[in-house]
Formats: structure tokens, C-alpha cells, sequence
């Protein structure tokens, strides 16, 4: 924990975001480099301009490997591209509109000039291909997107990614085929790439203005029950963090007469305003504590126990993610899922009764049991929202979430309304539960204590070389000879996912009353211990000692 975590930065916490942009111009891979070459995770190809990571030869490739790929498989109608408030989003935004134009294709920009959620993005999507449920967009041909963005990452960050069709991130395959073809054209020479550069790009006949904000803030009414929030007069106070939502809230308030004040509507690609996260950088995770103390404090209640808002909320740079601040204070990401599936899944008639619940397998188990409650059935995947997407698409998933804040549901009509998270829905239904049910999500997460009871949930990091990272994600269940973890049977051993079947890319292993997951990090010689206890945080600091213990036996 760094000693200022929680704290506002100094002028010595800042990028210089002239430097950043400079770099990404400056800089040229080394395609030898395994460090500088493309490489796509869970949400896309991210990385410092500063180390050769994130530079304009990589967006010139992936953008030329995107045209490929796209004309590969048949996807002939408009690009949708957005980007974020990131120092490096812009520039990279630009270079992708000077290859796409180039190549003919038609794409479509915020018509502001100016920021794009992901969702919103999303949104579009499904409206151009016809989505059931959305309003339709534009004109013949299959649309797929582009958004420009690093999500929660430090200011010095940028990154890059790819939304096909179906409106949600981009599979493995796609993601793969993308960034081995990009990766082949910085080695063939990324300059040959036709590129349509000067001052006349925005005029270009393939660039095409959309006004995203009004498409996406009009239909919102079909997924939240605004009416009961205006009647029920909740005072909101949403926070963009300096990100992509900024005018979204200002267009939503105005809109839909809600009594909602933009608490910062600050945009500066150095972040100067947020508060340190834990580990003493600047990153924009609305579900950190630390990174959301300004808020945090905001809500402290005074001498006469009244706050300035009913429900605060935050979201990240591109808004695909949410954070819930009621006067109880910050809500851990999982507790606010449970809460939020327990409301959506009675106060939704119109969705279908067979619609299932989806959850990545390192969020907790609190949501296992409100489920088993609902009646419903749960399915619970690897990690990347990219696993909802089928569910989301067809309505047979009425909620997909993940353990990072970030979730998505369906319209109230029961069809599709976004497959990527989407950060915005999910604070504005804070404000719905607290106007239909007179208590905070907060409020309703102690009764689920009380029915379900109290668990501790932690993530923590350990050693892992290259070597034993690539062991940990091919284990088989055979692996593990233990039969029990800090005092109890082991009832399940897991490599891939029960819900789908799909490669976890690591193990979880799982006792009645605790869980641990253990998976290889994409970035640092680490591999990362999720674990979950409802016998109390000490029992909770065993299962994490013992789940080292058996992950090193697994490895040999």
C-alpha cells in the first residue's frame, strides 16, 4: 500500500501529456521486441507510448489488420469508432481514421468531435445490424466498431480495440488473427500502408458524423425505469473521473429532468484531480476506495446525518464500468452485482422467465446463493465479458457481470441493449432500486447478509516466472492431489468453466463454505489469487496460504 494512496496527486504524479503524445509519434517498435509487438488481452492491445508499446506504427497495423479481418468476414457496413479522455486516445483515434478512410471505409464519428463511451458504441452496433429491441441506425451492410481506449489504465496509457458485429468485445480467434496480421505488417513495413493524412481527413466522404450521445441517452428509458426515479425525486451525483461520460450525464439530466449534478465535469489527460489508488499511481477504477476518496468524502454524512446526494456514482475513462457510493459508503463491486441481479430479477416482468444469470467464476459466491434463491440458473464463465455476449444477444442472459465492476443488462422489454459493460446503466439503476424500494443498495446488501451471510473476498498477487505461468494455465484437475483447502473437503477442482466449458486459463478450487481462483498475469511475472470466504477473513488468510501451497505442489 503506497503511504499516499487515497490522497490527491501532486504536480510531481503527472504525465506530461505533451511528451506522451510526442512519443507515440517519436517512437518505432522493435518487431523483434515480444515486449513491443501487438498483443490483444482480455480488453484489447494497451501500453505506454513511452515504451514503445502503444506508438502509431502499432494503430496503423491493427487498424490495416481490422480492414482484413472485417472484409474477411463479410462485415461491408459502417465502422463505429470512439475513443476516451487518455492522452494517447486521440492521436491513435486520428491514425485509425487516416487507414480507414484510405481503405473505404465507411465510418462513423462522435458528431461533437468529442468523447464516446464504450457502451454507447455498443449501442450503435446493434442498432445498425438490427439488433431486436434497438432503434436502427443507418443503412445497409453488417457494422462492427472501434474504441479508442485503455479503460481504468494510468494517464501514460493508451489502448486499442475491437467490437465485431455482435456489439460485444471481440473473441479469441478474432483477436488473435488481428494481432498476428498486425504484427506481420510492423514487420513487412508498417509505412506501406495507404494512409489518407492532412488537414482535409475529417471531410473525407467515408468519414461520417453520428450523434452518438442522443442516440444512446434516448433509449435509456428502455432499460432503467426513469420515470420512478424523477417521481421519486432521488438526488444523484454521478462523477465521470474525467472520462468519456462527462457529457452523457449533462445530456441525461437534461433530458430526462432528473435532479443529477456532474459533480466533476474536469477533462485533462493528466488527471491532476483524482485522488492516488493503492498503489500510489493515478488510475481511474471506480470501484477502488482509494481512487475514489473524493467522492468517498463528498458523501460523508454531517452533524445532522445529511449528504449532499441520495446515490454517488463514478465510472471509468471509456465508462464501461461503474462504482456505487451511497452514505453507507463505497460498495464492494460484488455486493452491489448481488443486489442488483436479486432487484433486476423481480422487478423486470418482461424478461423471460428461463433468462439465466451470468457471472465471471472469480466473482463471489454471494451471487451463487442469490440466484439458487431466484430460482434461476447461473452461468458462470472464464474471465472477459466477451463470454456474455451470446446470452446478452439472444436475451436468454438477463445480467452478465464481472468481479471488476462491470455488467450489462437487458432492455425491460427483455431484448438486447448492450453486449459490452456498460458503466452508466449500472449507476443509474443505484437510483432506480433506491426510488422503487425506499432503501440503497447498500441497505438491501446487509438483508442478503443476513439471508445468506457474510463472506471475505480478496485478490492477491505471488511470484510466477514465465515458465510456471504457462504451467498454471494448462493444469488439469489431476494436478492437484490435495483434497482439502484450510480445513474443508474440496468439493469441485476446476480448469474450465462450468458454464461454458471454456478454458479458465488457470484453476479454482472450491469447498462448501470458500473458493480460490488462481490465474497467470498477462503483464507481470505474478500470478493472481482470487479467493472468497464466508467463515470470516482469517479463514479467508488461510484459504490464500493454502492455496499457494497447493498451486506451487500442482507446479512441481
Amino acid at each position: 500500500m503506497h503511504e499516499r494512496a487515497g490522497t490527491v496527486a501532486l504536480p510531481a504524479d503527472l504525465i506530461d501529456s505533451a511528451e506522451v503524445v510526442g512519443a507515440y509519434y517519436d517512437i518505432e517498435p522493435d518487431p523483434s521486441d515480444v515486449n513491443q509487438r501487438v498483443s490483444f488481452g482480455t480488453s484489447g492491445h494497451r501500453g505506454s507510448s513511452l515504451d514503445g508499446r502503444f506508438n502509431e506504427a502499432h494503430i496503423v497495423a491493427i487498424t490495416a489488420a481490422i480492414v482484413e479481418y472485417r472484409a474477411s468476414q463479410g462485415v461491408d457496413g459502417p465502422l463505429f469508432i470512439g475513443r476516451d479522455t487518455h492522452a494517447l486516445s486521440e492521436p491513435a483515434w486520428r491514425t485509425a481514421l487516416e487507414v480507414l478512410a484510405a481503405a473505404g471505409v465507411d465510418t462513423r464519428i462522435d458528431s461533437r468531435g468529442s468523447y464516446t463511451p464504450t457502451p454507447a458504441v455498443s449501442v450503435a452496433i446493434l442498432g445498425a445490424n438490427g439488433a431486436p429491441g434497438a432503434l436502427r441506425t443507418c443503412g445497409p451492410g453488417l457494422a462492427d466498431g472501434i474504441v479508442v481506449t485503455p479503460s481504468h489504465n494510468p494517464p501514460r496509457d493508451g489502448g486499442f480495440k475491437y467490437n465485431p458485429p455482435h456489439g460485444g468485445p471481440a473473441d479469441a480467434d478474432a483477436t488473435g488473427w488481428i494481432a498476428d496480421r498486425a504484427n506481420e505488417i510492423l514487420a513487412e513495413g508498417w509505412r506501406k500502408v495507404p494512409r489518407i493524412i492532412g488537414s482535409g481527413l475529417l471531410d473525407d466522404e467515408h468519414i461520417v458524423p453520428f450523434d452518438y450521445t442522443t442516440f444512446y441517452v434516448d433509449q435509456l428509458d428502455t432499460v432503467i425505469d426513469i420515470d420512478a426515479i424523477r417521481s421519486a425525486g432521488v438526488r444523484i451525483g454521478a462523477d465521470p473521473l474525467g472520462g468519456a461520460s462527462v457529457d452523457y450525464w449533462a445530456a441525461i439530466a437534461e433530458r430526462y429532468g432528473l435532479d443529477l449534478t456532474v459533480v466533476n465535469p474536469v477533462v485533462d489527460p493528466s488527471w491532476p484531480f483524482m485522488t492516488l489508488d493503492w498503489d500510489g499511481k493515478i488510475r481511474m477504477d471506480c470501484s477502488s476506495p482509494y481512487a475514489m476518496a473524493s467522492l468517498r468524502q463528498a458523501m460523508t454524512p454531517d452533524e445532522n446525518g445529511d449528504t449532499p446526494y441520495d446515490i454517488a456514482t463514478g465510472n471509468d475513462a471509456d465508462s464501461d464500468r461503474h462504482g456505487i457510493v451511497t452514505p453507507d459508503g463505497l460498495m464492494n463491486p460484488n455486493h452491489y452485482l448481488a443486489v442488483a441481479i436479486e432487484y433486476l430479477f423481480t422487478h423486470r416482468p418482461g424478461w423471460s422467465s428461463e433468462a439465466a444469470v451470468g457471472k465471471t467464476l472469480v466473482s463471489s459466491a454471494l451471487i451463487d446463493r442469490v440466484v439458487d434463491s431466484l430460482g434461476r440458473r447461473l452461468i458462470e464463465v472464464p474471465v472477459g465479458f466477451k463470454h456474455f455476449v451470446p446470452g446478452l444477444l439472444d436475451g436468454s442472459v438477463g445480467f452478465g457481470g464481472e468481479e471488476s465492476a462491470g455488467a450489462s443488462f437487458l432492455r425491460r422489454d427483455g431484448t438486447v441493449w448492450s453486449t459490452d459493460k456498460d458503466g452508466i446503466i449500472l449507476a443509474l439503476l443505484a437510483s432506480e432500486i433506491l426510488a422503487v424500494t425506499g432503501k440503497t443498495p447498500s441497505q438491501l446488501h446487509d438483508e442478503q447478509v443476513e439471508r445468506f451471510g457474510a463472506s471475505a473476498y480478496a485478490r492477491i498477487d505471488a511470484p510466477a516466472n514465465r515458465e510456471e505461468k504457462a504451467r498454471l494455465a494448462a493444469l488439469s484437475p489431476e494436478d492437484v492431489a490435495a483434497t482439502d483447502l484450510a480445513g474443508d473437503p474440496i468439493v469441485a477442482t476446476l480448469v474450465r468453466a462450468p458454464g461454458n466449458g471454456e478454458a479458465i486459463g488457470g484453476l479454482k478450487v472450491a469447498t462448501e463454505h470458500a473458493w480460490f481462483a488462481a490465474r497467470p498475469s498477462g503483464t507481470e511475472d505474478v500470478y493472481k489469487i482470487y479467493g472468497e470466504s464466508f467463515k470470516g477473513p482469517e479463514h479467508l488468510a488461510e484459504v490464500q496460504e493454502a492455496a499457494k501451497r497447493l498451486v506451487s505442489d500442482a507446479l512441481g
